[in-house]
């Protein structure tokens, strides 16, 4: 007997025989689906709370399990002045957490076997000079950068490892990380931005995103939702930002993006429309040292083991402006895997962090949601 036809017959045993005390796997899934969205919505009470407590006019939050939506829920002003309120499709700008989406075209390229993550970037066109120019500009990010070896790859500057020796150290880098949108442009022949939007936007549709650059301003429909920048004045009151300076087609940044647009986003991660599952888990492998020592950040990602759970985020930050969260939980089974996402239009998501730490214990969005959603040790 096959083991779907002995399931089957047990099933059907069950039936006739009332199963008066075990309920199926329906109603038990569909027990936990009303437990999780009761959790998620107890949670937007306590994120509005934290959003008045850090004065965030206008927040965004997404909650799913699995692929799976809880929750969808806008808070506040988009547009404080013309009390233009929050939706889950309003876009902001996500600042940083467009570094997981770069991460996600760059092995699609690499999946396709288009760009070799591996190549010394003083192979590719204008890092030589790019190298020269930031090792004269020095500061944080480049005193030590590791830019005239051949040890200084792609994979590097997506692992945040190019700074000392390449390779041995966690540095968070931005510019230089903006920078890996060059060779995915260089070998494929085609704008990074235009990737991006074919190689991810459109496949996880992605419908309230887009990406903006110096040469490439923000389409008109979109601007007219986008929730705009604010800041604490030296008097304590909320006021108007400017908006983030234009900046150049680079990985570090550079999407308007919803936070329903995100859910779309990490629902085709999951279900395979963006990587296979093989692609995928590399960007959630922890950068080791040569000596085996593991290091925060994966490609494109940080990463942590969070009381036993193993935890992937991404943070985005103009300071004054607008600030994000991204976060997902890694577990095994899909009931346990649960992803949050945050958007806002000021900096108050943000906490202290060093450049060289992954700390997001610190964030009171992250461990609110880490706590009403534990690992569970039951069957359900």
């Amino acid at each position: 007997m096959t083991v779907l036809a002995t399931r089957g017959r047990w099933l059907l045993v069950g039936w006739l025989l009332g199963c008066a005390s075990a309920p199926s796997a329906i109603s038990l899934q569909a027990t936990g689906q009303r437990r999780d969205e009761a959790i998620a919505d107890s949670l937007a009470t306590r994120f509005d709370s934290l959003r008045r407590a850090k004065r965030i006019p206008g927040l965004a939050a997404v909650i799913l399990r699995d692929t799976t939506v809880l929750l969808a829920r806008g808070f506040g002003f988009a547009d404080v002045e013309r009390q233009l309120a929050v939706t889950p499709e309003t876009p902001f700008n996500i600042a940083s957490v467009s570094k997981p989406i770069s991460a996600v075209v760059a092995l699609r390229l690499a999946q396709n076997g288009v760009l070799d993550l591996d190549r010394p970037m003083q192979r590719y066109r204008g890092f030589a000079e790019f190298c020269d120019a930031v090792l004269a500009q020095g500061g944080i990010f480049f005193r030590d950068y590791d830019c005239k070896s051949d040890r200084l790859t792609l994979r590097r500057m997506l692992s945040m490892t190019a700074n000392g020796e390449a390779g041995t150290r966690f540095w968070y880098n931005p510019p230089s990380y903006s920078w890996a949108s060059r060779p995915m442009a260089e070998v494929t022949g085609r704008p990074f931005s235009q990737l991006v939007d074919s190689l991810v936007f459109r496949p996880a549709n992605m419908h309230n995103a887009a990406r903006i650059h110096r040469a490439l301003p923000l389409r008109a429909d979109l601007a007219a939702l986008l929730a705009l920048p604010y800041h604490i004045d030296s008097a304590g009151r909320v006021a108007r930002s400017d908006p983030p300076a234009p900046q150049g087609d680079g990985a570090a940044g550079g999407v308007i993006a919803s936070a329903m647009d995100l859910a779309r986003f990490d629902v085709a991660l999951s279900d395979g429309r963006l990587l296979s599952p093989e692609w995928r888990a590399k960007l959630w492998m922890p950068t080791r040292t040569p000596s085996g020592a593991v290091l925060p950040y994966g490609l494109g990602w940080f990463l942590a083991d969070y009381k036993g759970r193993r935890l992937a985020w991404h943070t985005g930050l103009w300071e004054g402006q607008y600030s994000a969260l991204y976060l997902k939980i890694l577990d095994e089974t899909a009931d346990e895997r649960f992803t949050l996402v945050l958007l806002a239009n000021s900096d108050g998501l943000q906490w202290e962090s060093r450049l060289d730490e992954a700390a997001i214990e610190r964030s009171p969005f992250a461990t609110a949601f880490l706590a009403a959603f534990p690992e569970r040790t039951t069957i359900h």
